[in-house]
């Protein structure tokens, strides 16, 4: 087989399927699932359950300190049964909560900092095979210690310090198993001097 393609990649070329009904099965504060019933030229009549994040996209945020370190929180997950180390995450609390309002909050309230720059650097599906979710990260630098009101001092015995190397050796020996931490680390530790602002 020949490595030529036949034609050029378009994302919003004409769909395979078309949506013949749509119902909401269940509802959360995150996220809504609905049962969409689709109709194929090639298979004919079926039906998927989609997941619907709520209120925007999920946020990641990763900083480097001025000593170069980068700090992850330790938690466990249920769904997964296991602790893991990730990069500071959430959702918008209210719809009108900006991404960034979101990245500047879990900063504080998971590792205990403010920043003075937060950059997007990249947005993705995280499971686009039956889920709408977009996750964006930013990169947050001129870090300083938020106030003890803020980030009350309990939580910072779960937050651990890595270099950036340290951290990519977790991702490839697989310590570090998810998704939003592996892609920010890689970006940090691939290219660092294009993350910090002057």
């Amino acid at each position: 087989m020949g490595k030529e393609t036949y034609r050029r990649f378009d994302p919003w070329r004409a769909a395979p399927v078309v949506e013949e009904s749509r119902k909401t099965v269940m509802g959360g504060h995150y996220f809504t699932v609905d049962q969409v019933s689709y109709d194929s030229r090639d298979i004919g009549h079926f039906d998927r359950y989609i997941l619907h994040k709520n209120n925007g996209d999920s946020v990641g945020v990763i900083g480097l300190t001025d000593d170069g370190l980068i700090p992850l929180i330790e938690q466990y997950r249920v769904a997964v049964h296991r602790w893991t180390l990730e990069i500071p995450a959430g959702h918008a609390i209210k719809a009108a909560e900006r991404p960034t309002d979101v990245a500047r909050r879990k900063l504080i309230e998971e590792v205990g900092y403010t920043a003075s720059h937060l950059t997007q650097f990249c947005r993705f599906i995280n499971t686009p095979s039956y889920s709408t979710q977009y996750t964006a990260l930013f990169f947050a630098s001129g870090l300083t210690p938020a106030s003890p009101q803020d980030a009350p001092e309990e939580l910072r015995s779960s937050v651990r310090y890595f270099t950036p190397e340290e951290a990519y050796k977790m991702v490839v020996n697989g310590t570090i198993l998810d998704a939003k931490s592996i892609i920010a680390i890689q970006r940090v530790y691939e290219s660092p001097n294009h993350m910090v602002q002057d």
